[in-house]
């Protein structure tokens, strides 16, 4: 049976500016552009998400919830430094560890003899070590999958610490809110709620085969969640699936031709990244286009470079899906596997 910790700091940036800041404690605080720049929050601390702030939002929009909001651009440098301190703490643990993001990541602690092979005193001391030596608090969730851990950090959020031990799997399961699962946004928590599927109870009476009528490939991956299957390892090396370049732009583009004009400086800062990563084997080519309603857009379309017919052919047909002012145009890659990559090579 596998052990996997799930450790995510607590509102990570806007936790480092309150450890250096004190004053900012106990007031609304958020990391984000501005919005003279239309900006985003990155993330924001608890006395903030109380006003309905949350990451992702718009600044503005968050302005508005909270007029006395205090908004500090991102120090990333001082977060990195922060961040290897505390990814350092883990790898004390063990070797098997997968970072998702800065403040994130999955440890796999199955075989490891410290504290008696309890994964729950291996979850309190990285919590204890992280404070004691970077001031950031961490929650950690302890399951026998990923998905679970991932889950079981948030449970008690800030500073929580939940087991889900394997005996308490199935419970655990089938009182979960289907929009826990990995995966399921708004969208698709409607579609399942038009079905009457609200929890994992619900949705394990659908087979695999009613799930993926409806959901297409993610519906044998609802069948699975549902029952707790996750087989996925820990990954000490994450495989980069793709690779974009996209511009939120300070006014609104207007029209077609306007987005048309913007592309070749996009696609020129894609082909840098893409030398920048050694010029990777490219399986297809997406165009991104977020319209000024904030709605999303992404066209994928197949060849193996971003040449500049061809993005702007996806643009065109991706664009008419809403045929109105745009607020953030992008475009990138899908990348081959490793094992298509070798095959590709053969055949020049």
């Amino acid at each position: 049976m596998r052990k996997i910790l799930h450790a995510d700091c607590d509102c990570f940036y806007a936790a480092v500016e309150m450890r250096d800041n004190p004053a900012l404690r106990d007031v609304p605080l958020a990391i984000g552009g501005s919005t003279a720049q239309r900006g985003v929050i990155a993330t924001c601390n608890y006395p903030a998400r109380r006003y309905g702030v949350h990451s992702a939002m718009p600044t503005g929009q968050a302005l508005r919830l909270c007029p006395d909001l205090t908004l500090l651009p991102p120090d990333f440098p001082r977060y990195r430094a922060v961040s290897e301190r505390i990814q350092a703490i883990f790898h004390e643990l063990t070797p098997l560890v997968e970072p998702l993001s800065l403040d994130e990541a999955f440890l796999d602690v199955s075989e490891v003899r410290r504290f008696r092979g309890s994964a729950t005193w291996m979850a309190d001391w990285i919590k204890r070590e992280a404070m004691r030596r970077t001031g950031i608090s961490v929650s950690v969730g302890v399951a026998p999958s990923k998905f679970l851990a991932k889950i079981a950090s948030d449970w008690e959020k800030p500073d929580g610490l939940t087991v889900i031990a394997p005996d308490q799997v199935e419970a655990f399961i089938s009182t979960l809110a289907v929009n826990k699962l990995h995966g399921v946004g708004p969208a698709t928590a409607a579609k399942l709620a038009s079905l009457n599927i609200v929890t994992c109870a619900d949705l394990q009476h659908w087979s695999r085969e009613a799930l993926s009528e409806r959901f297409g490939k993610f519906g044998r991956r609802l069948y699975e969640l549902a029952r707790g299957i996750d087989d996925r390892p820990v990954r000490t090396e994450r495989e980069r699936k793709s690779v974009s370049a996209e511009n939120t732009f300070h006014r609104d583009l207007p029209d077609l031709a306007a987005c048309r004009a913007q592309m070749p400086s996009l696609i020129e800062r894609l082909h840098e990244r893409l030398a920048r990563h050694g010029n990777p084997a490219i399986k297809g080519v997406f165009v991104k286009v977020r319209f000024n309603d904030f709605t999303l857009t992404t066209l994928e379309g197949g060849g193996l470079r971003p040449e500049a017919a061809h993005c702007l052919a996806l643009l065109d047909e991706a664009w008419a899906r809403g045929s109105r002012p745009v607020r953030l145009l992008g475009v990138g890659v899908r990348l081959a596997p490793p094992d298509d990559a070798r095959q590709l090579s053969l055949f020049p």
